[in-house]
Formats: C-alpha cells, sequence, structure tokens
C-alpha cells in the first residue's frame, strides 16, 4: 500500500511527481484543488458551500476543506492507496489528517519534503506562467506566495521531522531522478 503526504512550496514538483507517482503506484493522486472543483463541478453540497467562498474570492475555510478531505478518503478508489498533494498545510491540519487516517484505518507511509532553492522556484514559476499564459505567476507574486508559504506551511516540516516521518528529496534535480528517489522510498 502506498500512501504518501507531499509537502514542498509552489513549484517544488509536488503535482507533478504525485501525478507521475500516482500512475506508477497505481493509486489516486489527491490535490485540494482537485478535490474542490470536483465538488463544485459535481454540485455537492459541500461543493456548493466552497463556490461561495471561491466566488467570492475567498480561501476555503479548514472546516470545509476538512470534510471534503474525510469525504475523498472515504471513497472505494483509496482502498489501495493515495497520494496527497496540497493537504496538509497547517499543523492543525495535519492534526486532523492523523485523527481522520485513525478513524477510517489509512495510515500514511511518510511524508515526502520537495526541498528547492527560491530561486530555483522563482525561476521554474516565472517560465510556468510565461508558458502557460498565467497572469499571476510575477515574480513579485511568486516570492509573495513563498513567504506565505513559509510562514504557514513550512511548520509541518518541523511537526513530521519532530515525529519521525519526514524524507526530504532534493527537488532541484530532473524529474526522472526525483521519481527514481521516490521509489527507493516505498521499495
Amino acid at each position: 500500500m502506498t500512501r504518501l503526504v507531499f509537502l514542498g512550496p509552489p513549484g517544488a514538483g509536488k503535482g507533478t511527481q504525485a501525478k507521475q507517482f500516482s500512475v506508477l503506484c497505481a493509486v489516486p493522486h489527491i490535490s485540494t484543488g482537485d478535490i474542490l472543483r470536483s465538488a463544485v463541478s459535481q454540485g455537492t453540497e459541500l461543493g456548493k458551500k466552497a463556490q461561495l467562498y471561491m466566488n467570492a474570492g475567498e480561501l476555503v475555510p479548514d472546516v470545509l476543506i476538512l470534510d471534503l478531505i474525510r469525504e475523498r478518503l472515504s471513497s472505494p478508489d483509496v482502498s489501495p492507496g493515495w497520494l496527497l498533494d496540497g493537504f496538509p498545510r497547517n499543523v492543525e491540519q495535519a492534526i486532523f489528517l492523523d485523527t481522520l487516517l485513525e478513524e477510517i484505518g489509512q495510515p500514511f507511509e511518510c511524508v515526502v519534503n520537495l526541498d528547492v532553492p527560491d530561486e530555483v522556484l522563482v525561476s521554474r514559476l516565472v517560465q510556468r506562467g510565461l508558458d502557460e499564459g498565467r497572469a499571476d505567476d510575477t515574480e513579485g507574486t511568486i516570492r509573495n506566495r513563498l513567504e506565505v508559504y513559509r510562514q504557514r506551511t513550512e511548520p509541518l516540516i518541523d511537526f513530521y521531522r519532530s515525529r519521525q516521518q519526514l524524507v526530504s528529496i532534493d527537488g532541484n534535480q530532473p524529474i526522472e531522478v526525483v521519481t527514481a528517489e521516490l521509489n527507493k522510498i516505498v521499495s
């Protein structure tokens, strides 16, 4: 069974690695963004609530995200395993995740932290913005997102490290090399 939590700053390659590894391990790649979009498009009760916040340009509150994660991790397709990308985002969410996984009997193997220097992240995200026409991927916006990450999400690294659940991988390598290192973790 493969159950991994992916951490790392924006642009570290979490989504890329989780998608590839999902295919390799034949388990769902679960991203909070995908969960939100799916719930909204399906018109579920949680999706309707989330849509109200999204339409107002506000962050979807933790309590709603937690309900969406609970719903998704209770789906039959996740019984062989899963890869969580973009959740948890803070220590409170990590504590919720521990409780939920204990309730549903799905402990994770480890938390993978993709470590990439800020200058590389900025360069990657600026390039992605140019390639994909993302107006919000300007250097100033990216540096702000990295600062928000450092304040809100980075404490998770210490949280999981103190529990001996963290494995850090140098994400500043070719995609195949990072995937090979991930493979070693679950082998």
